[in-house]
């Protein structure tokens, strides 16, 4: 028998070539510009009014391919026989014939290659029909993938195709221009010695920020390549300018990497472990790679300076200046810096300045650093700052009189978070199906749909779930606990250190330690301390502990090579591995040493708030009912909210005490504006849905803002309770449902709020399975697409009757915009990029087009 992979190599060019030529139209010469883009299907010549082809000449065509491929074969050679080969016919002709169906454009084809594109064609035909064997089948694959190559060469020897691409890759030799124009203007003349530390500078920004450390793989944590861990969140206005912002259904929320794509100066609030640091590492390699194909030409040529606040900011000490700045975070290369550097490169404009974590830094140093900001902002103006903080740290608009624009951090939507474990599995080499069983409880888990709210989160219940083989703990204490256990006590018995280097301390007496380190660094307000005060914090604890005449080094060194969660980031600085797991040890030491009296004294802090729900939950019923009395007694918003948090994290509470915090609760809701709305959903969680009205009798910005809180709890209670909204005819009512599906299972609701929306809102799409879901709906009138696209998907999908709204965020990847003609209603198009007046005049007539620059928010206006 012949080897049939082999055998489709025997059938000549000079066989195939013509046969190949006869499925395509003749085209005549030029670039063909006028009818871009050139889909493949437009080429046939089996499909139109005038056809050379018809369908019974492909059937020919494949039948004289099989027979030419079965006459290669020697005597007694051929692979199947003659009722197979009949089969084979069958089903390569009816996979030829997808050449009239598929939407891949001919520049698009060629670039996929004859494999991938045999596999395109393949696409939608099933082969269970026709019966092949396993010679058959290998006898059509291999015919297909010869004449997959032949396909793609003839497409590459045609005049327009040529002519086209010379066009394309002028256009795109333009783009690059326009790159390296922008470069040569950031770029001043510099001496060889401010060049070349600034090429050391650089490497060192992507070695130190150039991986991720990610929670649970190996049964702790590992190190992930930036570019493959980074994971694209969104930043959205605060809750009142998000509301407005919704009038035209857009940049209410960006893509967090783009923040500084539209403003020099933002501020960005998020929650512990939401990605604020992770942001500032992608964007600070993305600066210093000198790569410029990222489409954010706001960092070509910029320089990034990472500034952690918790390292700059030390008891006694000033801010430094910016000739300090590299000395400050312990930069290697920091002696090397040519003197007055870093001030050149800033009154060159080209700085990028990543300040993380003003709520890290004591309260009483924060009126400084906000002088230290405003005054380096008005030395040197016109370059990038992005500052971060927890979101309740400092009052709103705390930068606003500095030009700062706020921007919080929003949680990860069910597609990141599916994302993330998918790929936090991938990378710990477990089976994709213990990650999709996770995604499974996720989402139908109200207790852990609320805990799966950012990457950390989601990394603990990645590791804890197999590493429990599918059990989950279902509140957060319990989560952190069983973290801490597999962290201190079986990480290094499952991974058979038995005997390990150095001392080896019990799970009791690590945790003991590390909570008094935690718990010193609270009351202190600090998430650093030196060596010498961790030294002496362990010796005044080792009298109490039976470690046979161990030293407070030794103790110490054994917690830093063992537990996981203490670490040393510089020489003689120690921390935790993130600041929840500081707060949990924190919590369990403050409610052992009975400092209830000090937790609620600081109610009013936002650096103290997870410690003191964690404190309800280690604190024994009496305890926390009495801290939940206290907390009310506040007489605050703020204490009342914490209170109504805390009841989630109480095992147990008197009746009396759950109907006071309830009653004080219900005097807060329905929320008197949209920031308070935020802070009631996400302390007081499903238990506000129960207080809140309506739909009836309620004006419509209170029946908004009851919309919005509801979306903010985000379980599938809250999802339940919005079906009541979705015929109230409010405008912000409608505008904030359409704009919210992301937040819960998509598909759930589409069918269940989008599909009974009186009008079609702007909806925004970032995957295909967006675009499904909308065409299962019978189309959408308005859509806003997210990230990166292909053409032929937004052809596909959209229904193009409906279209009448569409908004592009990303730029474009074809030349041209003679594409749209594929919607007839489409009246308003806004596109990324800059003004491109030649492709604005292929749209259809009456079409008004908006171009957004990176940095001219201002749009021009163009009726075609």
């Amino acid at each position: 028998m012949v080897d049939v992979t082999a055998l489709g190599a025997r059938v000549a060019s000079s066989a195939v070539a013509p046969l190949v030529r006869r499925l395509f139209v003749r085209d005549g010469p030029g670039a063909a510009l006028v009818d871009r883009p050139v889909r493949i299907s437009a080429l046939v010549s089996f499909r139109g009014e005038k056809r050379t082809v018809t369908p019974e000449d492909v059937d020919r065509i494949a039948r004289e391919l099989v027979r030419r491929a079965l006459a290669a074969a020697g005597p007694g050679e051929a692979p199947v026989g003659e009722g197979e080969a009949e089969a084979v016919k069958d089903a390569l002709a009816r996979t030829l014939s997808r050449l009239g169906e598929i939407t891949v454009e001919d520049y698009e084809a060629v670039g996929l290659g004859p494999e991938r594109f045999a596999r395109e064609l393949r696409t939608g035909v099933p082969l269970a029909p026709y019966g092949l064997g396993e010679g058959g089948l290998l006898l059509y694959e291999r015919l297909l993938n010869t004449a997959s190559l032949h396909i793609l060469n003839f497409l590459t020897q045609r005049s327009t195709y040529v002519a086209r691409q010379q066009t394309v890759q002028t256009r795109q030799l333009a783009r690059l221009v326009q790159g390296l124009d922008v470069l040569l203007e950031r770029l001043p003349s510099q001496s060889a010695e401010d060049a070349g530390f600034e090429e050391r500078y650089a490497d060192h920004i992507a070695a130190r920020h150039g991986t991720l450390t990610i929670y649970g793989l190996d049964a702790g944590t590992r190190e992930w390549p930036l570019d493959t861990a980074y994971l694209s969140l969104e930043a959205t206005r605060p809750q009142q300018a998000a509301r407005e912002g919704h009038r035209d259904g857009r940049h209410a929320a960006v893509a967090a990497e783009q923040v500084l794509a539209g403003r020099d100066q933002v501020f960005l609030r998020g929650v512990a472990g939401s990605g604020k640091t992770t942001l500032v590492q992608w964007l600070a390699v993305t600066a210093a790679s000198r790569v410029y194909d990222h489409g954010l030409t706001h960092l070509i040529g910029r320089v990034p300076f990472v500034l952690p606040m918790r390292r700059i900011v030390r008891p006694g000490a000033e801010l430094p200046v910016p000739g300090d700045f590299l000395r400050a975070v312990g930069c290697p290369v920091a002696g090397e810096q040519p003197p007055g550097w870093v001030e050149r490169v800033l009154r060159a404009r080209r700085g990028v300045l990543l300040v993380d974590g003003i709520d890290e830094i004591a309260g009483e140093r924060r009126a400084a650093a906000r002088r230290w900001l405003r005054e380096l902002v008005r030395a040197f103006p016109g370059n990038l700052w992005l500052v971060t903080s927890r979101p309740s740290a400092v009052p709103e608009d705390w930068l606003a009189a500095e030009g700062f624009g706020e921007r919080v951090l929003a949680r990860m939507s069910q597609d990141g978070v599916a994302t993330f474990v998918r790929r936090w599995h991938r990378a710990a080499g477990a089976e994709a199906a213990v990650g999709e069983a996770l995604l499974r409880s996720v989402r139908t888990t109200a207790e852990l749909t609320g805990l799966a709210t950012n990457p950390l989160m989601c990394g603990m219940l990645c590791a804890l779930h197999r590493d429990r083989r599918g059990f989950l703990p279902q509140d957060r204490k319990s989560l952190y606990e069983a973290a801490l256990t597999m962290l201190l006590e079986r990480r290094d018995r499952e991974r058979e250190l038995h005997d390990p280097d150095g001392l080896r301390l019990p799970y009791a007496v690590q945790v003991q330690l590390l909570q008094k380190l935690a718990w010193w660094l609270i009351r202190n307000s600090r998430l650093e301390m030196d060596r010498a005060e961790a030294l002496q914090l362990i010796g005044g604890a080792l009298p109490a502990l039976d470690l046979g005449g161990a030293g407070e080094e030794d103790v110490l060194r054994a917690l830093l090579l063992r537990s996981g969660l203490l670490r040393e980031p510089a020489d003689g600085r120690l921390d935790f591995l993130h600041r929840t797991f500081q707060d949990y040890l924190g919590a369990r030491l403050a409610v052992q040493d009975l400092d209830f009296g000090l937790l609620i004294d600081h109610a009013g802090d936002d650096a103290w708030e997870d410690v003191i729900l964690l404190s309800v939950a280690h604190a024994r019923p009496r305890e926390a009912e009495h801290m939940l009395r206290q907390l009310i007694r506040e007489g605050t918003p703020r204490g009342t909210l914490l209170a109504a948090a805390g009841l989630r994290y109480a095992a147990e509470v008197e009746p009396g005490v759950r109907l006071l915090v309830e009653e004080r609760l219900a005097a807060l809701v329905p929320p008197s504006t949209f920031e308070l709305a935020g802070d009631v959903a996400r302390r007081g969680g499903d238990l506000v849905l129960g207080l809140l009205p309506g739909p009836e009798g309620l004006d419509d910005l209170t029946a908004a803002i009851v919309v919005g809180t509801a979306v903010e709890v985000g379980t599938e209670a809250a999802l339940h309770f919005l079906t009541r909204f979705r015929g109230h005819p409010g405008r912000d009512v409608q505008v904030i449902l359409a704009d919210s599906w992301h937040r819960f299972d998509r598909e759930r609701y589409a069918r269940e709020i989008l599909a009974h929306l009186p009008e079609q809102w702007p909806v925004q799409v970032s995957t295909l399975d967006d675009l499904r879901s909308l065409r299962a709906l019978g189309g959408w009138e308005r859509i806003v697409v997210r990230g990166a696209y292909r053409i032929e998907d937004l052809t596909t999908l959209i229904v193009p009757e409906r279209l009448r709204y569409l908004a592009l965020e990303a730029p474009h990847p074809v030349e041209g915009l003679a594409w749209l003609s594929a919607f007839p209603a489409l009246d308003t198009l806004h596109m990324a990029g800059e003004a491109d007046p030649a492709a604005a005049r292929e749209l259809p007539a009456g079409t008004e087009i908006a171009w957004e620059s990176d940095r001219q928010p201002s749009p021009a206006h163009h009726r075609g």
